[in-house]
């Protein structure tokens, strides 16, 4: 009876969620550039605000670049569990502004779908889950005690996450973790995120001659440091595109026959990727599919390359030295420091005497898998079926959450990753939006996951 007051009272009150949803949204809090910094603070007040509305304790702790917002509530009493939310508060940039219908930072409704920037991702999730803890609160008293851990530096990798943790161990004593950013794979298919790809970011760089170099005068006897990067990433992937560093697969955690029946079940199709990328012709590892591609198998992938001149025009210039951005992600059981390793004996075996190199290790993040048959995980499938009238379906989603990895390490759970957004939200690019329908959705789901966790 307590919980189906909370679902009528929640949508009863699913307008205000989406007032609130648009404050929070016209707050640009970009983690990545420094002059948004007050920015970010305002953001996690506004939360902190907004979570001692919810009658909890909360307060805004610095952290070495952007704050962690912290709060707290124990009125469910000491037998009741107590489930740690995790989330974030800051965006990605906007940029190419000129690609936008509508200005990121003013929320704008068209539809079922509202366009702004943290729409989906993930403010959106925050709100929904904020919004099914307000309607508990007003129809009667929390089943569970609510510790919440919003961080500000999720979308520049989280470098200063796991220090603050270990600085504050108290904090995230709990019995379950609960992680809101995620997503489903279609409104009417709930999913269940079970796995996460960790991640390791190098920036390698080449150098040859001691300046730019006229190409007339010294090309052909001077070894292009561009022309030798391009061709040392070329040697990166074989023809079936698995990636030749030395070792990389060697721990790579094989996938079951039991977990491949169980990605079968996952309807993403082809088709549906090129739709969604635009692409006419997909290229991955041979021997696995899509999905299995997209979750479950490492990856090595070019983020930028520069060199030489670059501007409009022509100059006749032979690089003094070139960069690339290099990412991978991970699956069990590799990690950030072995891949490195690899990356540099290639380096060592393939890059010619001619040019010197170095390796930058900008970010890393373990892997994480987590345990389908658990009470709370059943909480959380119960709460999807419930909501949406379907089984929901097990998937590994391709992206990295630093922190999952390490709340595992420090608090011994693994993290139920239950959230709503959708593969074509245009996360991190122009045109972010958040479908409605599934914004109410989650609000009921977290309802009910709260309430099936004492069940």
């Amino acid at each position: 009876m307590s919980m189906e007051k909370a679902i009528a009272q929640g949508r009863a009150h699913q307008a205000q969620a989406v007032e609130s949803l648009k404050e929070l949204i016209r707050i640009p809090s970009i983690s990545t550039y420094s002059e948004h910094a007050a920015d970010i603070r305002r953001a996690a007040d506004w939360i902190a605000e907004r979570l001692r509305a919810l009658g909890m304790r909360a307060e805004v702790y610095p952290a070495i670049k952007h704050p962690v917002v912290y709060a707290e509530s124990s009125e469910a009493g000491p037998s009741a569990p107590t489930v740690l939310v995790y989330g974030h508060y800051d965006v990605q940039p906007a940029e190419p502004l000129e690609e936008w219908t509508s200005p990121p930072f003013e929320p704008t409704q068209r539809g079922d779908y509202l366009f702004g920037r943290g729409a989906s991702d993930m403010k959106g999730q925050l709100i929904a889950q904020l919004a099914a803890v307000e309607a508990v609160r007003a129809t009667g008293k929390l089943p569970v005690n609510l510790k919440y851990l919003l961080e500000g530096e999720e979308e520049v990798g989280s470098p200063n996450i796991k220090a603050f943790l270990l600085e504050h161990r108290d904090l995230v004593k709990c019995d379950v973790v609960l992680n809101v950013d995620a997503m489903i794979l279609r409104p009417d298919l709930p999913s269940v995120v079970y796995g996460l790809r960790g991640l390791a970011y190098f920036e390698v760089r080449l150098f040859g001659p001691k300046q730019d170099l006229h190409s007339g005068l010294f090309g052909g006897a001077i070894h292009n440091p561009a022309q030798v990067l391009c061709e040392l990433i070329a040697g990166m992937k074989d023809t079936q595109g698995r990636v030749t560093l030395p070792g990389f697969y060697d721990s790579v955690r094989r996938i079951t026959p039991e977990e491949r029946a169980s990605l079968a079940r996952v309807p993403t199709t082809d088709e549906d990727v090129k739709r969604q990328t635009g692409v006419t012709q997909l290229r991955g590892e041979a021997g696995y599919t899509t999905v299995e591609q997209l979750g479950a198998r490492p990856t090595l992938e070019v983020n930028g390359l520069l060199s030489g001149f670059t501007g409009e025009g022509s100059k006749t210039v032979l690089p003094a030295r070139s960069m690339a951005k290099i990412s991978m992600r991970l699956v069990p059981d590799q990690t950030p420091e072995a891949v490195q390793a690899q990356l540099e004996e290639y380096l060592r075996r393939n890059a010619p005497p001619t040019v010197r190199w170095e390796v930058q290790n900008l970010a890393g993040a373990p892997p994480a898998i987590v345990r389908r048959d658990t009470h709370e995980m059943g909480a959380a499938i119960r709460a999807l079926k419930e909501t949406f009238g379907v089984d929901p379906v097990f998937m590994r989603e391709g992206g990295t959450i630093a922190v999952v990895g390490i709340l595992q390490e420090l608090t011994g759970h693994e993290s139920i990753l239950m959230g709503f957004g959708l593969p074509d939200d245009n996360l991190h690019s122009p045109n972010e939006r958040l479908f409605l329908p599934n914004f109410y959705r989650g609000i009921e789901s977290y309802i009910r996951f709260l309430y099936a966790l004492v069940v």
